[in-house]
């Protein structure tokens, strides 16, 4: 059908492009930043790159003639009205009444974009753009009956001509050393907590070398042999004074070693980082718990760069497992969108689909649930309506990569991650995979709807009640009451791990008596493989949450991230095994500073406490509506702030009392209690045995006494 545009002149003027290729090329350049002991170490996945060749597109309505500015990231050819204008024109002149606009821009080496400033016309999302040659539409729409669309242009916060999306950089503070110690013939430069940016070298002098040997930990740095990061740099003595080394590290501790012939006065940093506003708040009667949100918080701040990263030392990529947890995070702490966006684009690439995301199965499915999860969480409904068919391709790639019994069974150049688990069988049919499957399916399902696919919303949706009805029969175990792990030729191997029976419980795939028995069969037993990452302690104990198991949940948090800052973290780690001694804690992948210190997945208790002891979540796009059902897990009181789109959801809880203000959408708050409780507005009313509810409007205050 043929794409209506609509008058550009209520927004500001910004600068846009075609949508997911600013992310796109972003994500490249950010990406091979990664280097181990100066070497550069590139992701493993396929690249993309922007179209190089895009036409942008508007109609204006004008009452009066406007004096427009052009600035444009590449060389253009500019139509008014099908009439070329010729040269590269810094500004034109559009008379009264009726237009249509067209810029074909052309830039090879970063990305086409362009910034049109008038009284009236200006480049904002209502511009429409194409990578195909495509000029105009007709009003029949005959011009989109093959090839590309004409789809909405991409923009973010470049509201300025000089604010080039090329030139985009992070946020950057100076940041003072916290202690400097002697050792040997150099120095170690301690910045009291884990950190990234840029090292800056005070009163420099003369000529020679200098070494910086970077470490997450004080052992790393002092090992320059086998520290996984450092610099090199030569001086020729014409260097400025105060010289700022122009390539991030992740760091705290700096070792520094410097020819004789190299004077300086002190070392500092330049703090690099991504500029949001900590929309989210807990705090509680426990302190250690308080300052494991904190540090969550702080970690998660850390891994929130241009993109969702995995660790900050590394790898430095875009990892879809990490970024869905990242997402979930981020809803409960920043709540920023664009943040989510971003991610979720550079990931998805361009066309077409010859991989899975970073060459990963489940890291595909991890994608389309974080597209659920984004609509549900901020009712965005643009962005599913302008990449809807890149879920589709992806989607379609999956499926065929299906085996003769419509599971997903890994093919060659496939990579079944799941978890980082000894002796883990990832072979075969696999259960967690097909249940990951089954919920990407419902949500390309919601998006076909929401895209206005109804055939596909449809095959989609059978699809996945269809797939479900084959994991259950296949790898439901009716007699043990759990769901196994692994068919191979089409028999059911006899192990059972906690992946998909604890994916089942948050997703709702089970009744209550299997959620009952995989609780006490599977989450509770000791017997079952345990978890060690944060990754899937992040899952496992969401499961547990969900099934009302907050205490117990407490205290697994209190010993687990309690443990690592026992250790003297000051950001959560990759992996956190209890039993490690010493330098052990540091080790990974072969390496004696292997790990990351500071990783997103680690900083999972930001989620929990926001969606399970606050109890806030949305129960319907965009917290039009929502739910508050707290739970204290044994503490005295808590209380924080849980963003929504446009506002907040205020919380106090205590044995005696509960306060809430919500400043959007209408909300219910379930209250457990032996007695009926009392409130000073509202109508209470009673769900069921010890549970009660109270409609929330917004911006009223409601005290209810326990």
């Amino acid at each position: 059908m043929g794409k209506t545009f609509l008058p550009n002149t209520s927004t500001a003027s910004t600068w846009i492009w075609y949508p997911g290729d600013f992310e796109v090329w972003l994500s490249n350049k950010m990406q091979v930043r990664r280097t181990e002991r100066e070497a550069v170490f590139p992701p493993l996945w396929k690249y993309y790159s922007p179209d190089p060749l895009v036409t942008f597109q508007t109609e204006v309505d004008i009452p009066e003639q406007d004096e427009v500015k052009i600035y444009s990231e590449g060389t253009f050819q500019l139509l008014v009205d099908g009439v070329q204008i010729y040269g590269l024109p810094k500004s034109i002149t559009i008379p009264a009444g009726k237009h249509k606009i067209s810029f074909k821009v052309y830039n090879q080496e970063v990305l086409p974009a362009i910034y049109i400033e008038g009284k009236y016309v200006k480049s904002n999302a209502n511009w429409m753009v194409t990578n195909e040659d495509k000029l105009w539409i007709d009003e029949t729409g005959k011009a989109q009956q093959s090839g590309t669309p004409w789809v909405p242009v991409g923009s973010w916060n470049f509201n300025s001509p000089k604010n080039k999306p090329s030139e985009f950089r992070l946020a950057t503070e100076p940041w003072n050393a916290k202690k400097t110690e002697k050792i040997a013939n150099g120095e170690l430069i301690d910045f009291g907590k884990e950190t990234f940016g840029y090292i800056r070298i005070h009163g420099l002098k003369g000529k020679g070398k200098l070494a910086l040997y970077y470490g997450e930990s004080r052992e790393e740095a002092l090992d320059s042999a086998k520290c996984e990061t450092l610099d090199y740099l030569s001086f020729d003595g014409k260097q400025p004074e105060v010289y700022t080394h122009d390539q991030s590290k992740a760091f705290r501790f700096v070792q520094v070693q410097a020819d004789a012939s190299v004077e300086y006065d002190s070392i500092s940093m330049l703090y690099e980082y991504l500029p949001l506003e900590y929309r989210g708040a807990f705090k509680s009667s426990d302190e250690l718990l308080n300052n494991i949100w904190d540090v969550s918080a702080y970690t998660m701040h850390l891994t929130s760069r241009e993109f969702f990263i995995d660790g900050i030392k590394r790898d430095r990529w875009i990892w879809s497992g990490d970024a869905y947890q990242s997402y979930l995070m981020n809803y409960y702490l920043f709540f920023d969108s664009p943040s989510v966006e971003r991610t979720l684009l550079a990931l998805r690439g361009k066309e077409p689909v010859t991989a899975h995301v970073n060459t990963i199965m489940d890291y595909s499915l991890y994608w389309f649930v974080g597209i659920y999860d984004y609509y549900l969480y901020t009712g965005d409904t643009k962005f599913i309506e302008t990449f809807y068919p890149r879920m589709k391709t992806l989607m379609e790639y999956c499926l065929g990569r299906r085996n003769q019994n419509g599971f997903l069974e890994p093919l060659e150049g496939d990579w079944v991650f799941i978890d980082w688990a000894d002796g883990l069988a990832k072979t075969g049919e696999v259960s967690f995979e097909q249940m990951l499957l089954v919920r990407s399916l419902e949500a390309v399902a919601v998006s076909a709807e929401i895209a206005g696919e109804l055939e596909d919303h449809e095959q989609y949706q059978k699809l996945a009640n269809d797939l479900k009805t084959k994991l259950f029969d296949a790898f439901w175990d009716k007699e043990e009451g759990v769901m196994k792990h692994q068919r191979i030729d089409g028999s059911v191997q006899d192990i059972v791990t906690r992946y998909a029976n604890m994916f089942g419980i948050f997703f709702n795939y089970f009744d209550e008596a299997q959620k009952q028995s995989v609780k006490n069969k599977v989450l509770l037993n000791d017997d079952i493989q345990k978890i060690t990452t944060p990754y899937m302690r992040f899952f496992e104990l969401e499961s547990l949450c969900a099934l009302g198991e907050q205490e117990f949940v407490l205290n697994e948090i209190r010993d687990y991230w309690g443990g690592m800052l026992e250790l003297g973290a000051t950001s959560f780690w990759e992996l956190y095994n209890p039993n490690d001694k010493g330098e052990e804690h540091l080790e990974m992948y072969g390496r004696p500073y292997g790990k990351s210190l500071c990783h997103a997945w680690g900083a999972s208790p930001i989620y929990l406490f926001g969606k399970y002891y606050l109890g806030v979540q949305p129960s319907s796009a965009g917290y039009k509506t929502y739910e508050i059902k707290p739970n204290l897990g044994g503490l005295e009181w808590m209380e924080g702030k849980v963003p929504t789109p446009n506002g907040v959801v205020d919380l106090y809880c205590s044995t005696k009392e509960i306060k809430v203000k919500a400043s959007e959408g209408e909300g219910i708050l379930i209250i457990a209690s032996k007695t009926k409780p009392l409130t000073d507005s509202g109508i209470i009313t009673a769900l069921g045995k010890d549970t009660y509810q109270l409609k929330i409007q917004p911006n009223v205050v409601l005290s209810n006494y326990i």
